[in-house]
């Protein structure tokens, strides 16, 4: 059984009620992702539950880089820096389609945050800590020389610029990624599936009930260990199984917006400085720019996390600012998204001054929590919950060791840019051959790899639509026999990031989409009826908060 085939839920909702699992990891997030891919390949029984879809909550939400964290030098986070620093490359190396370098400028200007002293010596010992080598080591750049980069920037108080590496990645996708290597492992993962109730033994937590979100079923699942790397909600399962004390979350709200790369044409990715003292991105990404983030308190649904004419006009300001010939203004913005980021609290800390590192929480039930923490460092946050269950477990020291730094993600075809680059020229070639241009090869490579073959032989077989449509199609198969693709914000948001970076295509292809999901998982005129507007309740949104935004004004 394909287990990632939305076509063989019912199959896995049965192996999922007969096994007794070594662990059970509740959350699909990328840390959960990677718990359970750590804890599948050292051997171990184990099973994921995703109360939405995989990636549904801050792990499609982040700026979308591989990052290591610069501005935390300044709160002298060293250890978080070297250690998120030095796996920006492992991670590139296992995903290297998926995580590709992105050099990074930091514009100097009078009396900004960063003068050309501490940047000269931040930047060198980011390098350090980092392991930096070859090209990507930094550059400081004089005043020419960082227009020459970007020219959008003003000249006036601009005294130069630091120029270094990042990785940019699509955070959705190495989400997913990361639950198919799991699967592989012999991790039975779905989602959709919300842990509904701990179920106990003597004070011990051995099983969940958990209710089908699609259906409404309630099933029962036994285990051994329960991880919880629920993001935000790691404190309500903590308050559920009353080891809800001391140390508490702190959640942060981050918004990002999106803009027509033609509204915003920039030539490379910038990290600016804002008046208040926080640091924001600007970032090309094919047809758009997109720009974050904020960093403010939040105590309200974690279901639904608004977007305020606030944020986006924050971050709108600090763009015009930086960019004055550039005048953005909220018709300007084509989409936008907001995550909640699980911050540890510190007392008589703002919430940009908290820090980005993790903290494993063990209640007296045995129940491991997990929260804090960044997307590039997920990895090891993964191996050392991992490492707590397994000193739990009667024979754990017989485990194999930690080994994901090994473990390709991606089908691992691809072993580096080289690679990458050249399998996107051939793709290049061929897509070509069906009249498509570059950017829908780079845009399958950037997403699935080499796993791309796939799709491009799928596309073969829907001749009868135009070349676009078989590739949508195609697309859309693909997700849905291997990525667990159960409602149609699924494959558009997540997996194909369509809702964020090409939303023009959405509504003139939903009509296809809602058609192909009908037929391959038995939908009736409900279910689509409520799918469609599921969709156009997301793409809409945009237009009846600009007309908000024309009232309140």
């Amino acid at each position: 059984m394909n287990s990632l085939s939305a076509k063989n839920r019912s199959q896995l909702i049965k192996a999922l009620q007969k096994e007794t699992f070594d662990l059970i990891v509740i959350g699909g997030g990328i840390t959960g992702a990677g718990v359970a891919l750590d804890a599948a390949s050292r051997g171990l029984k184990t099973a994921l539950v995703e109360k939405d879809d995989f990636g549904a909550g801050t792990s499609s939400k982040s700026t979308k880089l591989i990052h290591g964290g610069l501005r935390y030098l300044k709160q002298f986070e060293i250890n978080l820096v070297k250690e998120v620093g030095r796996e920006r490359a492992i991670v590139h190396r296992l995903a290297p389609h998926l995580v590709v370098p992105e050099k990074m400028l930091l514009p100097l200007v009078k009396g900004g945050t960063y003068g050309p002293m501490a940047t000269r010596a931040g930047l060198w010992v980011y390098d350090v800590l980092a392991g930096v080598s070859g090209t990507d080591k930094r550059q400081m750049l004089n005043r020419d020389e960082t227009l020459e980069k970007e020219p959008l920037l003003s000249p006036e108080d601009l005294l130069g610029g630091g120029y270094y590496a990042e990785y940019r990645t699509d955070d959705a996708r190495l989400t997913i990624e990361n639950i198919k290597a799991a699967s592989k492992y012999g991790a039975l993962c779905i989602n959709y599936m919300k842990a509904a109730d701990f179920m106990y033994t003597d004070g011990k937590i051995t099983g969940l009930n958990c209710t089908d979100q699609l259906n409404g079923d309630r099933i029962q699942m036994n285990c051994t260990q329960v991880i919880s790397a629920a993001g935000p909600w790691v404190d309500t399962l903590r308050e559920k199984d009353k080891s809800l004390s001391g140390k508490h979350l702190f959640l942060s709200k981050g918004v990002h917006i999106v803009v027509p790369h033609y509204k915003l044409p920039l030539q490379q990715s910038i990290y600016f400085d804002n008046d208040d003292g926080r640091m924001i991105f600007a970032i090309p990404r094919h047809r758009v720019t997109y720009i974050g983030t904020t960093d403010t308190p939040y105590d309200g649904d974690l279901n639904n996390i608004p977007i305020d004419l606030e944020d986006v006009g924050y971050l709108l300001a600090a763009t015009n600012q930086m960019f004055p010939d550039i005048q953005l203004e909220v018709e300007d913005v084509e989409s936008s998204w907001a995550g909640l980021r699980p911050l540890i609290h510190e007392e008589g800390k703002s919430a940009s001054e908290m820090s980005r590192r993790d903290e494993i929480f063990e209640s007296e039930s045995g129940l491991v929590s997990i929260a804090g923490g960044k997307l590039t460092g997920y990895r090891k946050m993964a191996e050392r919950v991992v490492d707590v269950i397994v000193d739990k477990l009667p024979g754990g020291k017989n485990l194999k060791k930690n080994h994901t730094q090994m473990i390709p993600l991606g089908s691992g075809q691809l072993k580096d840019q080289k690679a990458v680059n050249t399998y996107k020229q051939e793709l290049r070639q061929h897509m070509g051959s069906f009249g498509l241009d570059a950017y829908y090869a780079d845009y399958l490579v950037a997403n699935y790899g080499k796993q791309s073959n796939q799709i491009v032989e799928q596309m073969a077989i829907e001749s009868k639509h135009s070349p676009e449509a078989a590739l949508l199609v195609a697309e859309l198969t693909f997700t849905m026999e291997n990525e667990m693709v159960n409602t149609a914000m699924d494959f558009f948001n997540r997996r194909t990031g369509r809702l964020y970076f090409n939303l023009p295509s959405i509504l003139p292809n939903l009509s296809l989409v809602l058609d192909c999901m009908t037929e391959t998982l038995g939908w009736d005129t409900k279910r689509r009826k409520e799918e469609e507007s599921a969709v156009k309740a997301a793409i809409t949104w945009i237009s009846e908060f600009q007309q908000k935004q024309q009232i309140t004004s």
